[in-house]
């Protein structure tokens, strides 16, 4: 479902951008491959920035539940599989071990969010208001 949503970022954020910019690009005698690549897409980085947290976080999500059900190789393994090896064959559950892997196998998404959460809110907001 993300090439819909994604799709649906974009056209949004498009529509917002001013036909005047396009315009202007005309009377300068560029062609729409020149007027994409030095007006619209310097202002679609929000956008982009937007699709890529959103693609990346949906891709992981899909990697982690994956490697859960097929089990994985224990030289393989990520956190959350590891933890069927940590805790054992008891049926004491050990929170802080589950804490810690939900926190390492949560830290990719929250770095990419990190270093583009400007951008995050910006562009997403952006096509969602007229004026």
């Amino acid at each position: 479902y993300g090439i819909p949503i994604c799709t649906l970022i974009f056209r949004n954020y498009y529509e917002g951008i001013p036909n005047e910019l396009i315009e202007a690009g005309r009377v300068d005698k560029a062609s729409m491959v020149r007027i994409y690549r030095s007006i619209i897409l310097p202002l679609s980085i929000p956008a982009f920035v937007v699709v890529l947290i959103w693609q990346f976080t949906s891709a992981w999500n899909d990697f982690l539940f994956a490697i859960f059900l097929t089990g994985g190789s224990p030289k393989l393994a990520v956190a959350t599989t590891a933890l069927n090896f940590i805790t054992g064959s008891s049926n004491q559950v050990y929170y802080g071990v589950n804490m810690t892997a939900s926190l390492i196998v949560s830290l990719p998404t929250l770095i990419v969010y990190i270093f583009l959460g400007r951008y995050f809110l910006r562009g997403l907001l952006s096509g969602s208001l007229k004026g």
